[in-house]
């Protein structure tokens, strides 16, 4: 108990700094949850969006994990959730992950000698289901201030036939969508960049680009090296230990009109660190969920989770938790000491 106190406290440490509201030390084997769900009280002038915005989390966070809120008056003196405990996503720790059905952006960066290494979390908007943000591993290639925005000609297109023409460039200042800061990625036409919307991170509203928070981008930025490797998953369910328990965490299926990719980048174009993730990538990791049944996935991280440790679930505790998919994480198992387990429902 005193080992689970110790780590408890640690992460809070980092994680309640009002400068780094969204980095937490990474836990140390046996571990793979961080942050802590968390309450507080709305003041008159709250939205949830507002309140969103300064706890690290984005519009489809604190509406699911707040249901019978009202969005836009949520009244002085209501408690509102804070959905800020994260069960680590699957696969290396290494670079940026991207998981596209939780609406949030990993980075791990490399430690330097003698610190704790540590992660960092966003919130994300991602592609609409007709410009959907492709799944697979890829890198940083470049890192913008004050970005001009050339919009493809599909873009184009779109808003003309909506009677909003765009013009060939969009240069910087606040008319322009990528905001103030961008990082571009090895697949073509895609970035990681801010916005001058920013009532919209944390929602399925992007053409395929990744858009954070003007502050998130310009702090991230400054700490992502050009080469860093970026993974683009789609796990609605994530499993992963805290101590001898078993914590799941589950979102809503993403619907998606894209066939199977199996990597954004070819591997023989890769090197470093994201040769290295793109080899010991699952297949799942990069290709699209369609019309998978979510206790599927729940199986397949289950068996992931338990690989080198035994472990049982309770399947009544996973149904309702994939009923609700608020995403908020909760023990659903436990490790099972010097025996053998099965995935399947008992």
């Amino acid at each position: 108990m005193k080992r689970l106190a110790t780590i408890i406290a640690a992460t809070c440490i980092v994680a309640t700094s009002p400068s780094f509201a969204e980095i937490y030390e990474l836990p140390p084997d046996g571990y793979d949850v961080v942050g802590a769900v968390a309450t507080i009280t709305a003041r008159y002038e709250d939205t949830l969006v507002d309140i969103a915005r300064r706890h690290g989390v984005g519009y489809q966070d604190i509406v699911r994990a707040n249901p019978d809120v009202d969005v836009w008056l949520p009244g002085e003196g209501t408690e509102i959730v804070l959905p800020t405990r994260f069960v680590l996503p699957p696969g290396p720790r290494h670079g940026i992950v991207l998981n596209l059905a939780e609406y949030r952006l990993y980075y791990f960066p490399q430690t330097p000698p003698g610190e704790a290494a540590t992660v960092m979390t966003y919130p994300i908007s991602i592609g609409r289901m007709d410009w959907e943000t492709p799944l697979g591993v890829t890198t940083v290639i470049a890192k913008a201030r004050n970005p001009a925005w050339y919009p493809p000609q599909s873009v184009r297109d779109e808003h003309a036939a909506d009677g909003r023409p765009l013009p060939r460039v969009v240069p910087p200042g606040p008319d322009n969508p990528l905001g103030r800061f961008a990082m571009r990625l090895a697949l073509p036409g895609y970035l990681i960049h801010g916005t001058n919307r920013p009532v919209g991170v944390g929602m399925r509203v992007t053409h395929g680009c990744i858009r954070m928070f003007p502050e998130d981008i310009e702090y991230l930025i400054q700490r992502v090296p050009i080469d860093t490797p970026v993974r683009i998953v789609n796990e609605p369910v994530k499993i992963g230990w805290f101590g001898d328990e078993l914590v799941m965490e589950v979102h809503p299926l993403l619907e998606t009109a894209l066939p199977p990719v199996t990597a954004a980048v070819p591997d023989d174009e890769l090197s470093g660190d994201a040769a290295a993730i793109a080899a010991t990538t699952d297949a799942e990791d990069v290709i699209p969920a369609v019309a998978k049944n979510p206790l599927t996935y729940v199986t397949e991280q289950f068996i992931a989770a338990t690989n080198t440790r035994a472990g049982r679930l309770d399947w009544l505790k996973v149904e309702a938790m994939v009923a609700r998919s608020d995403g908020i994480p909760s023990t659903v198992g436990q490790r099972i000491k010097n025996a053998a387990t099965s995935a399947a429902p008992e």
